[in-house]
């Protein structure tokens, strides 16, 4: 299970580690982003810091109706106990984590500042 936690903002908020294919390691608090259908983003300059290896460009509309280009890369996130590769778009935001990370997990939030954030794997048949 992952445990986070809503903040005074109200957001809900899971602390994540996230791994370069050189092995160095960074902690970051994401945002949950139900809106969000992708997996992870991430800023630039810890994209680099991290070394991640670059993907691609994808496009995205954003809730405005307006379409934006940005870069793609790849990092492993520990998740569930274990590391898993995942794409994560660049954005110069906080971080996010969006339905594509939580696809096959069970959401639950106490939407409360304080409250509690847990997520669970569901077991699929």
């Amino acid at each position: 299970m992952i445990s986070g936690h809503v903040n005074s903002s109200p957001e809900a908020v899971v602390s994540l580690v996230v791994r370069g294919p050189d092995g160095h390691e960074q902690g970051v608090e994401a945002v949950i982003d139900t809106g969000f259908t992708g997996q992870i983003t991430l800023p630039t300059e810890l994209i680099t810091e991290l070394g991640l290896p670059f993907l691609g460009q994808s496009r995205a509309v954003l809730g405005d109706g307006s379409e934006i280009l940005y870069d793609v890369f790849e990092v492993s996130v520990i998740w569930d106990g274990g590391a898993r590769l995942v794409n994560v778009d660049a954005a110069e935001t906080e971080p996010l984590l969006g339905m594509g990370l939580l696809l096959g997990h069970e959401l639950a939030i106490q939407v409360v500042p304080g409250g509690t954030v847990s997520i669970r794997p569901l077991l699929l048949s």
